[in-house]
């Protein structure tokens, strides 16, 4: 695993608010490595920080995108964005924060900042080198007690 991959997990963990996005191209071809299941189930899969302003800036980024559908860690909806609209049960005052920064994203008065995203693959590979990580040092703590 590469340091490149660890820093942008750790940095989406340190806002306290990470979620799963997936992209559905619109023309219904894959979009690169994130496609998970091949061409019958084109869509890209991401691992991102969930705050009002990086899921605008994502949306803005991925702006040709048929649909995007957004959830937290537990596969829980959080947004669905589709032909311009924003759906979903935000917190409240979030819909507000999005619609904003992506309203100003789309005018071009602002551009879209740095998105907190990794592809799903990648984020799985870390969090499964932790696991292994704790498990093994559970395992030398308990031979180390008998």
């Amino acid at each position: 695993m590469d340091k490149k991959t660890i820093d942008m997990v750790n940095r989406i963990m340190d806002t306290g608010r990470m979620g799963y996005a997936c992209v559905y191209p619109s023309d219904g071809n894959a979009m690169g490595e994130g496609n998970p299941m091949g061409k019958e189930n084109p869509r890209e899969e991401y691992l991102i920080a969930t705050t009002p302003e990086n899921m605008a800036d994502f949306i803005g980024k991925h702006c040709d995108a048929h649909r995007i559908t957004v959830t937290d860690v537990a596969d829980r909806p959080i947004l669905e964005a589709s032909g311009g609209l924003i759906n979903g049960s935000l917190e409240p005052g979030m819909r507000t924060k999005i619609i904003s920064r992506l309203a100003q994203i789309q005018k071009g008065e602002m551009a879209a900042g740095e998105v907190l995203q990794i592809e799903r693959s990648k984020s799985d590979a870390y969090f499964a080198a932790e696991d292994r990580a704790v498990t093994m040092a559970e395992y030398g703590m308990e031979c180390g007690m008998g």
